[in-house]
């Protein structure tokens, strides 16, 4: 696979200096997860194809938005965010984790990288929520839970107008089946979905568009575990 090949497909072209910053991601990224679990994808190609170009994906569905604020729940090891923050520079990215080495990781990655538009905080998308309620253009969420559980956690931090984008692998379309009295309970609608593959592989990937139309019920997010026990 040629990484800057496929990015031209999305209308990304990499400089010298964007093509270092994802050199020192890989290495950093390798070197941190042999004391830290961050991925079981461990090769140069595949975590390449199959981190960074799969977060890039993300661009479909963003459709050239410019000057925007993205917040990423359970980001994990940066994905889909920090690939972002590379190749967009003027979207404003926050990260929020659970794990706090998670996030302290991510902090002292975003400093190797030179990003001043990432910003990694230590929370629960249900805390956070109370804290910046409706207030990002954009939120995504890849590989964190079922859509039905994600969109009660992204869901209350997208603004009226808003993006929810939920990054999903061949399970995707029966998530949406289960999640749609959900995302209408806390006032989004199924704008689109994207469907891809990676080059050279098989499995179908999916981003479910979801347009925030109407606040959020004040009563959502529940916490966590009642998310979990009874989702909606």
């Amino acid at each position: 696979m040629n990484f800057h090949n496929e990015l031209e497909k999305l209308g990304l072209v990499l400089d010298e200096r964007k093509t270092n910053q994802f050199e020192v991601y890989y290495k950093k990224l390798i070197e941190v997860n042999q004391v830290m679990n961050l991925t079981a994808i461990t090769e140069k190609e595949e975590v390449y194809r199959k981190h960074f170009l799969d977060s890039l994906e993300i661009i479909r569905a963003l459709k050239n938005k410019e000057e925007y604020t993205l917040c990423d729940v359970g980001s994990g090891a940066g994905f889909p965010s920090i690939p972002l923050a590379i190749v967009q520079n003027d979207v404003q990215v926050t990260i929020i984790d659970a794990l706090n080495k998670r996030i302290s990781f991510l902090k002292e990655l975003s400093k190797d990288l030179g990003l001043s538009n990432v910003c990694a905080i230590h929370a629960r998308a249900e805390d956070y929520a109370k804290e910046k309620r409706e207030f990002f253009d954009v939120v995504t969420a890849r590989a964190v839970a079922r859509l039905n559980v994600l969109a009660e956690l992204c869901l209350p931090l997208t603004k009226v107008g808003g993006l929810f984008l939920a990054m999903k692998g061949s399970s995707g379309k029966d998530e949406l089946l289960e999640a749609t009295k959900a995302i209408e309970q806390l006032g989004g609608k199924l704008l689109d979905v994207l469907n891809f593959t990676l080059p050279d592989g098989e499995e179908q990937r999916q981003i479910i568009v979801i347009q925030k139309i109407k606040n959020t019920p004040s009563k959502y997010p529940r916490s966590f575990s009642k998310i979990k026990e009874c989702p909606l």
